[in-house]
This record gives structure tokens, sequence and C-alpha cells, in this order.
């Protein structure tokens, strides 16, 4: 209650692009001097986070330096942010655990021997599809297959970004249309629709992505030269995964789904001869393994909600909205607005909750059909957090990969046909039913 009085009373806080200037600094320390200096290893992310967060503590005015202390901690301790945190915690448990005991290998075996070298591109890309789906969360399904989409590239030679990237591109496929994805949840709530009917909207507007990008996949699938060294498949060490996957089809809360699974990696490890201290140890060095990511998600959460106490959101959204003409317009600016949030909160489901009123503002305003609003606000939120480095998506998969973030939106094809195929949508009136 002290601090809601204390936000009151400091009500000159400033605004416009100076409060979005601590996300352009950002932009500039890691991924402008990365570009310069053709090097993405240069500059730690950490780093990166650390000069635009004290950048944003500085600017900020009306408050005591320990009150701007006290909002950006409340920003880093947010309930999504500790939730992906705990997440990480356990994904690189579970990870190395997995590691140590003989899963991964014993998994990409598998995987080897069931799909033939042409088709492995392909049939990650459709597992990662068909698992985000089920599960309704891209972080859980890059959490389950991105250790062995690395197990894969070792044995085949295949570059680990752009294997990882298969993996992180089907995810959002699920993220964007299960029925049990937050972002589903919101846009459909917000907008009051049914989510058969913005699912019925939602599959016509990003089924020709995913489409393209399966054909993509299965091209240079066969242009590579894969020679999988395919050792025997040790089916025991087969099951942590397959109850991983299968509790998280089933629709288990994605953190009860790596317990479980953490704690099967022990067992079976334990039975076909890890010691048990070998699986602690390898259940300490996961979790380390996950300290930068959980660094970055930190100084991601209390940066991002200092530009939102400051204004820098709401600034945004009221100069996107400032000069709308037509349905396309609105349409077009419903997209941007959340796709900006987005930028901002680095969470896609925030960012939808975040402009919901003002799309159903406009949504009522220029006739617009809810359910292809609905559309468009989840579509356009995954696609952002699909290609952004800091989101939480890229964080889990390059700290499980060990791989820099940056290297992976090269290899991008689905996030980014998505985004295509949604403006287009709206260009070309489309689906007609709910244009």
């Amino acid at each position: 209650m002290q601090e809601e009085e204390k936000e009151i009373k400091h009500p000159y806080r400033i605004h416009g692009w100076l409060a979005l200037s601590p996300m352009i600094v950002f932009l500039c320390t890691y991924l402008g001097a990365s570009l310069l200096l053709n090097d993405f290893y240069k500059i730690p992310i950490t780093v990166a986070f650390m000069f635009s967060s004290c950048y944003a503590v500085a600017i900020t005015r009306g408050l005591t330096i320990n009150e701007r202390i006290s909002v950006f901690s409340r920003g880093a301790s947010d309930k999504s942010i500790l939730l992906m945190v705990w997440i990480f915690i356990l994904a690189g448990a579970f990870a190395q655990g997995a590691k140590q005991m003989g899963a991964i290998d014993a998994i990409v075996n598998l995987t080897l021997t069931i799909l033939p070298g042409d088709l492995l591109l392909a049939g990650i890309f459709l597992a990662s599809c068909f698992i985000s789906l089920s599960v309704g969360t891209s972080v859980g399904t890059i959490a389950a297959l991105v250790p062995v989409a690395s197990g894969l590239a070792a044995k085949t030679g295949i570059d680990l970004p752009y294997i990882t990237a298969v993996v992180v591109g089907g995810s959002f496929f699920g993220d964007n249309l299960s029925f049990i994805s937050d972002t589903t949840i919101a846009a459909t709530q917000t907008q009051d629709c049914l989510m058969k009917d913005k699912f019925r909207v939602n599959i016509q507007i990003i089924l020709p992505a995913a489409i393209i990008s399966l054909i993509i996949y299965i091209i240079q699938g066969m242009a590579l030269d894969v020679t999988p060294d395919v050792g025997n498949i040790s089916w025991w060490k087969i099951i942590p995964y397959l109850l991983v996957l299968g509790l998280a089809i089933y629709g288990i809360n994605v953190m009860m789904v790596l317990l479980i699974g953490l704690a099967a990696t022990g067992i079976v490890g334990i039975f076909t001869g890890t010691s048990f201290f070998s699986w602690l140890g390898a259940m300490g060095e996961g979790i380390l393994g996950m300290s930068e990511l959980i660094i970055v998600t930190l100084l991601a959460g209390g940066m991002l909600e200092m530009i939102r106490f400051n204004g820098g959101i709401a600034f945004i959204i009221k100069k996107m909205t400032k000069h709308i003409k037509g349905k396309r317009g609105a349409e077009m600016s419903i997209g941007a607005l959340v796709g900006l949030a987005n930028l901002c909160t680095a969470n896609n489901t925030i960012a939808i909750i975040t402009t919901a009123p003002i799309a159903r503002q406009i949504s009522m305003q220029f006739k617009l059909d809810k359910r292809k609003v609905a559309s468009i606000l989840d579509t356009f939120s995954c696609m952002v957090q699909g290609i952004i480095p800091y989101g939480a998506q890229m964080l889990i998969a390059s700290g499980l990969a060990a791989i820099s973030p940056v290297s992976i939106i090269t290899s991008l094809y689905y996030p980014f046909c998505m985004g295509l195929c949604a403006i287009l949508a709206i260009i070309l009136r489309l689906p007609r039913k709910y244009s």
C-alpha cells in the first residue's frame, strides 16, 4: 500500500521516447555492437541488460533511488518472471540429469533409426508442432526437445543453431493455436469470443506458414549429407523422455512434468548403473548452466517494468492508434500494437492483456470481427516472441544448447512466415468470412 501511495505522490514521470529508451540502449549495446563486430559472443547479453537496466533506473524521475530500485525489483519478482525462473532451473536439472544417465543418447539413436536422414529436419519440426499443440506451451516443448536436437546435431554434423531453430519455430505453432495456451485464453477472453471460433480463423491464417516451413526443411534435409553414427538403443533409458512427452501431451503442468521426469532420470539411471551422487552432480551442473539465463530473465523483467512504469508502453500504444483509417489500417494497428508491446515486455501473454482493451475499442469502432481480432493478437504476439533474443523461449533454447540466442534467429523460418501470412491476411482481407 505504501508503494502505491508513493507512485501517486510522484506523478512527474518521464514520457515519450525517453521512457522507451532503455530498450533502445539494450538493442544498441547488444545487437548493434555485435553486428558491428560481427561477433555475437563479444558482448555478453547479461552485461547489455545490466547497462540498460542501470540506465532505466537512472532516468526515472520523481522517486528516490530506493523507490526506483523497488519498482525495478517489483518487475524482476513478478510472478510470471519467477515462474520462468523455476522452469529454467528444473529444465536445466532435467536436461543434464538425462544426459548423465544416457537418456538423450538413447532417444537420439531411436530418432536416427526411425527417421531417414533427409527427413530428419522435417520430422523434428513436425514433432515440435505436435507437442506444442498438445502441451500449449512453447517453453515446455523447447525444454523437452532442444537437448535431443543438440544430440542429433552432434551425431549428424548438422549446424547446432540451425537445428535448435527448427525446434523453436515449431514450438510457436502450438503456442499460437493450442486451446490450453495462455495466449489463446488471453486473446479469446479479452475479445469475448469462443476458442473454437478463434481456432478456425487462426488455422486458416498460419497453416500456410507451417506448410512453407515444412517444405523448406524437406528440401534442405535432402541437401544434407547426413551420415550419423547410430549406436545401440537402450530402451530403459528412453523412459524419462517418453514420460515427459506423454505427461506434457496429456496436459500436466510443465513444472510437474519436469519434476516427474527428473525423478525418472534418477530412478532409471541408478537402475542402469549411474551412481546416485553422479546424478546429483549432474543436476547441480544443469542448474548452474542456467545461471546466465536466470540473471537475464530477472534483469529483463526489472527493466521492462521500469519502461511500463514510466509510460513507455502507453506512449507507443497512443502513437500507434492516432492515425487509423479503414479496416485494414485498424487490423494492422492492432497487430503492430501487440507486437510492440511484446517487444517491450518479452512476454506474449502480457502483451495481449496490455493491448486487448484498446484492440477491443478499435474493433468496435471499425466493426471488425472479434474472432479475427483475437487471432491477430495471438499471431502477432507469438511472431515477435519467436524472434526476440531476450524472450524466454529463445533464452532457454540457447541455454540448453549452449549457444548465443542471436545465432538462432537467422535460422528461424516459421515465426517469420507466420508474421508474413498474418500481414497478407490483413491486406488481402482473408479469411473472407471473418473479414
